[in-house]
């Protein structure tokens, strides 16, 4: 690449984010129904027409702002679990301890990308709510912001698949009536796992996102005043429900 060019990209690159950020502002302030291209065009001291060539709807910017959101909450939950699985090993001390890490303590790896994501959703609430909140109305989401919303749900399927091949899982009940859903859910998501683990897991990924969202938008006022304890033993309650099983003492 030539200077020129290379010049020109980091161009790119820093107005890109400059529309970006004044758009994360923008939903602090107003929501994402209110984004408006023109806004963030008038606020940065740009013509309407220059900003579509970086973001040629609403929409596109809506999407580039989900997949951001999307990834920095999966990242916060990824370098949690990463975090843990290091510890875990550096405290074992033998040579096997990266393979072993995984299987360690399940429940507590569960823990820490939970509390990870409730740590990134109360700093970026404006951002969770973009992702977690009330649909925007005359936007739907494209495929390619399917990855990055796939991160932190794929990483909890990770934990128990890693506990399902180590130390093994409390299978959890399954009704009759459930189970021609729950053995599709587990074609679709995780063949490897039993039909019962893979139905819990879905149920725990919507409560664990309920329970955040309840203290982000204030349904726990005047109901929960310890936040973080409850939080911290509800996430507990739902690992110990898809059948991970407490670490050995």
């Amino acid at each position: 690449m030539s200077t020129a060019r290379g010049a020109r990209a980091r161009a790119r690159e820093e107005v890109t984010a400059a529309i970006k950020d004044e758009a994360r502002r923008q939903l602090a302030a107003e929501g994402a129904a209110k984004l408006s291209l023109r806004a963030v065009a008038r606020e940065l001291g740009m013509v309407s027409s220059a900003l579509y060539r970086y973001f040629p709807s609403r929409d596109d910017l809506l999407t580039a702002l989900i997949i951001d959101a999307y990834d920095s909450v999966g990242e916060a939950a990824e370098q949690a679990d990463a975090a843990l699985l290091k510890k875990a090993a550096k405290a074992s001390g033998t040579s096997r301890a990266a393979n072993k890490a995984a299987a360690l303590a399940p429940v507590r790896r569960w823990i820490a990308v939970s509390e990870a994501v409730r740590a990134w959703a109360l700093a970026h609430p404006h951002e969770y709510a973009l992702i977690f909140g009330s649909p925007v109305p005359g936007y739907t989401a494209p495929l390619t912001t399917v990855p990055a919303a796939s991160r932190v749900g794929l990483l909890f399927f990770s934990i128990v698949r890693d506990a399902h091949q180590g130390q093994g899982l409390a299978e959890p009940p399954l009704p009759e009536e459930l189970r021609p859903e729950a053995e599709r859910l587990a074609a679709d998501l995780a063949p490897d796992l039993p039909p019962a683990v893979v139905a819990a897991l879905v149920a725990a990924w919507a409560q664990l996102f309920g329970l955040i969202g309840f203290e982000l938008f204030g349904q726990f006022n005047r109901v929960v005043e310890d936040r973080a304890a409850f939080f911290t033993h509800a996430a507990t309650q739902l690992a110990h429900g898809v059948g991970l099983v407490p670490p050995r003492a």
